[in-house]
Formats: structure tokens, C-alpha cells, sequence
């Protein structure tokens, strides 16, 4: 159970002002059907994190334990500053030409394809490489990625602008950053 809550509350603080979530936001706006937009969310993220964490296990697996310590307490970290960097939506990710596949299957495409190499996909890698539970950890992401994009969906505009996105980054980026060096020092402390 760890592992899901842990994977769950990691990846809800990564995805806030993502431009995944900008994605969402787009999405709603445009199609204004948030079922299919949800269900689409549930679906690609499923795909790309099932991927996400099957790399994880393996890198896991291959890694001894110090040189796992060593590259998740330095991931974190690194994600800690990406976490500084704001998002924007790239006008590639925007799917234009989505109305042919339908509001499911634009939102599946373009959500799966925007996670390829995106923080909550590290952060799935990370976590199933820390985390011995792979399917615990793969329904705590995706579990996180819901939670932060089906509000945005259902409330969109009026989140946005009520939240301190800067402020949720600098806190998200503290907590990467105190489990970085937590992963680094762990031995050390006790």
C-alpha cells in the first residue's frame, strides 16, 4: 500500500500546471464532453504508465541496490528542478485534427503522446524502480494523474485561476527535492 499512496501523492503534486493539464484544459474547452475526455485520460494514461513502470521494474531489477540509492536520490532532485520550469502547451500537443477520431480517441492520442518523456512518466520509472510493486505503483501514478487532470476537465478555468500554480511547483519541487536527498543520505541517518 505504500507504494500506491506514495506513487498516487508524487504524481498528483508533478502533474499540477503540467502541460498535460493544460492539455485537459484545452480538451474541455473545446469539446465539452468531460466523460469521454476523462475516459480518455484513464486509457492513455494506463498505456504510458503500464510502459512507464515496466521500465521501472526492470531498471530496478539490474540495479544493485547502491546504484539504485544513488540514481533515484539524483532523479529526484533532477525533477525537483524540473519541477521549477513552468509548462506550455506546444501547439503539436493541441490536437487539432482530433474531431475524426472522436473526443475519446483525441484525448487518448494526445494525452499519450504528451506523457512520452514528461515528469509523471520519470516519475513512474523512478517509482517502480524504488518500489518493488509494480502494478501498486502503475494504479497509484495513474491513480495521481486522474486527480490532478478530472477536476480540470470538470472545472477547468475556475481552478486555474484560483490556484497559485507557481506555489504548487515550489512546493512540489521541496518535496522532490527532500526525497532526492533523503534516497542520498538514508543510510547515512541511520
Amino acid at each position: 500500500m505504500e507504494a500506491f499512496f506514495f506513487s498516487t501523492a508524487v504524481v498528483a503534486f508533478a502533474e499540477m500546471g503540467d502541460k498535460t493539464q493544460l492539455l485537459a484544459l484545452v480538451l474541455a474547452a473545446r469539446f465539452k464532453k468531460p466523460w469521454p475526455i476523462v475516459l480518455g485520460i484513464l486509457v492513455a494514461t494506463l498505456a504510458n504508465h503500464l510502459l512507464a513502470g515496466a521500465v521501472g521494474a526492470w531498471v530496478g531489477a539490474l540495479l544493485g541496490a547502491q546504484a539504485l540509492r544513488w540514481g533515484l536520490g539524483l532523479s529526484f532532485i533532477a525533477m525537483a528542478a524540473w519541477m521549477l520550469i513552468p509548462d506550455r502547451l506546444d501547439e503539436g500537443d493541441s490536437a487539432a485534427a482530433a474531431p475524426r477520431l472522436g473526443v475519446f480517441g483525441a484525448t487518448a492520442l494526445a494525452f499519450f503522446l504528451a506523457e512520452m518523456g514528461d515528469k509523471t512518466q520519470v516519475a513512474t520509472v523512478m517509482l517502480a524502480a524504488r518500489f518493488e510493486s509494480y502494478l501498486a505503483v502503475v494504479a497509484g501514478t495513474t491513480l495521481g494523474m486522474l486527480a490532478a487532470n478530472a477536476p480540470v476537465v470538470w472545472l477547468g478555468e475556475r481552478i486555474v485561476r484560483r490556484v497559485p500554480i507557481r506555489a504548487v511547483h515550489v512546493v512540489s519541487a521541496l518535496i522532490f527535492l527532500a526525497l532526492g536527498l533523503l534516497a542520498l543520505l538514508g543510510p547515512a541517518l541511520a
